[in-house]
């Protein structure tokens, strides 16, 4: 991928996909708020689940063994994974030794984050996303956009020419009416969960406590795939844990809200282990870490392990609704995204080096975060990084060498400021600088930048006595 500005640029000159980004950050956004501002409480539910969050990733270690501990003796497997490559290996080999080439899918941001489908496919094996978002994003070949809503940037008219295209037994003279594309989409799907013996699965939260596992979902096929089958396998982040219960009913609280603006969940699967004669035989939880323990150790950037997934910063982000999802390079867009994929990923790539500056830094998305992640803080700490780790660094040293040396002598300032005055006429028309020479560029590219004064703040000062003479 290359850089965020140089990916984002043809989205932003997109009309139609920032009319479809608009409409649907809005009507999310206001729907969310109006969710929100039923409760009296929403600042203290909020403030509880960072506090909890916080208390997770203090005593990570210990809860991570719990869970390992309780799931393994209601009868399930544990497998942990270093990272993307050891998570896809386990998935993969748990399905070749049921001898089955496909599975049935539930949202989940993880396995988009290990690229989990492709490397089944690598395998000869199948896999078959069951939520109506992913499935329009899987039969139009394409890639998800938004956490929530994967195929926000798709139109009515756009799905039904996918389905005719790419779906099996799509019905002849299919429009474009929500009723009719959701009904083709059920038909499609329902065939899938008959007859499927495996699933894979994300994992909202997980009870250590208990070794409970929880999905939430809208649509029911995740019931379906959580049920159905005789293997389920759940690719879990490790930071997904909450100690018990009863800390599991203020996030039942906040994560509808803040996503779907929901009062609860349509449906919410909770699993314990095996039950024989209910739900699967075979029940495997593969543990992720995938650059979460270097993201714990900086003590500054481990406030994004908070995340819970409710898209809500996407919806208020400016940057997000002009630019939409695939700019950023990764499963997880938005604000989130530019903090998390550069902790997990590293700074090292174009695309990773820029997605912190992929913000306004206007704050809103801390305003929204459920769990009060301080995005701009972290933002402007991974900016940090990247200067240091990036080929400009001297450079931006040298730059800022230079300021300090002209603004400690009066003097000197006053030369600059002369010669910066001096030289408006050749430097913009119009009163604005389209262009700066070198690397100065990177500015310009992005912005107009004004034209020096005729004359400095000293000048007019020592020239009008203070403004008494005008």
């Amino acid at each position: 991928m290359p850089s965020f500005p140089d990916a984002a640029g043809p989205a932003v000159a997109d009309a139609r996909l920032r009319r479809n980004l608009a409409h649907a950050t809005t009507t999310i956004r206001e729907r969310r708020a109006a969710a929100v501002a039923e409760l009296e409480d929403w600042a203290a539910l909020r403030e509880a689940g960072r506090q909890i969050k916080d208390h997770v990733l203090a005593n990570l270690g210990h809860y991570l063994r719990l869970l390992e501990e309780r799931f393994t003796a209601a009868g399930g497997t544990v497998h942990w994974a270093r990272d993307a490559a050891e998570a896809n290996r386990v998935v993969a080999d748990l399905v070749r030794a049921t001898g089955e080439t496909e599975v049935v899918k539930v949202k989940s941001m993880a396995t988009q984050e290990i690229g989990l489908n492709e490397a089944l496919a690598a395998e000869g094996i199948t896999a078959h996303e069951t939520d109506l978002a992913e499935l329009i994003v899987q039969l139009g070949d394409d890639r998800p956009s938004h956490i929530l809503v994967p195929a926000i940037h798709r139109n009515r008219s756009d799905i039904r020419d996918i389905f005719l295209r790419a779906m099996d037994g799509a019905p002849e003279g299919l429009t474009d009416a929500p009723a009719e594309l959701a009904e083709a989409a059920r038909r499609h799907l329902r065939d899938k969960f008959l007859s499927a013996r495996v699933a894979v699965s994300g994992v909202n939260f997980a009870v250590a406590d208990t070794g409970t596992l929880v999905v939430l979902e809208s649509e029911g096929n995740g019931r379906m795939c959580l049920t159905l089958p005789d293997t389920l396998i759940s690719v879990m982040g490790v930071e997904k844990i909450v100690p018990a219960w009863r800390d599991l009913e203020v996030f039942l609280q906040l994560l509808p809200r803040s996503s779907t603006a929901e009062r609860m969940n349509p449906y919410t699967s909770a699993w314990t282990g095996v039950h024989p004669g209910d739900g699967p035989r075979d029940v495997h939880l593969v543990l992720l870490d995938n650059g979460r323990s270097a993201t714990l150790a900086d003590e500054v950037g481990r406030q994004a392990l908070r995340c819970i997934r409710c898209s809500a910063c996407l919806n208020v982000c400016p940057v997000y609704r002009r630019a939409g999802g695939h700019a950023y390079g990764s499963p997880y867009p938005g604000p989130i995204g530019a903090i998390l994929s550069p902790q997990l990923r590293g700074v090292g790539s174009d695309i990773d080096a820029s997605l912190p500056y992929a913000s306004s830094l206007c704050g809103a998305c801390y305003e929204v975060c459920p769990v009060a992640i301080d995005i701009p803080e972290v933002l402007v700490h991974l900016r940090a990084r990247a200067v240091e780790r990036g080929p400009r660094h001297r450079l931006e040293r040298a730059a800022m060498a230079a300021a300090g040396w002209t603004l400690r002598s009066p003097t000197r300032l006053a030369l600059a400021q002369r010669a910066a005055s001096a030289s408006r006429r050749l430097a913009g028309r119009r009163g604005r600088i389209r262009r700066l020479p070198g690397p100065l560029r990177a500015w310009s590219d992005t912005r107009d930048t004004p034209v020096p004064p005729p004359e400095s703040f000293r000048a007019w000062w020592a020239r009008t006595n203070g403004g008494e003479d005008e």
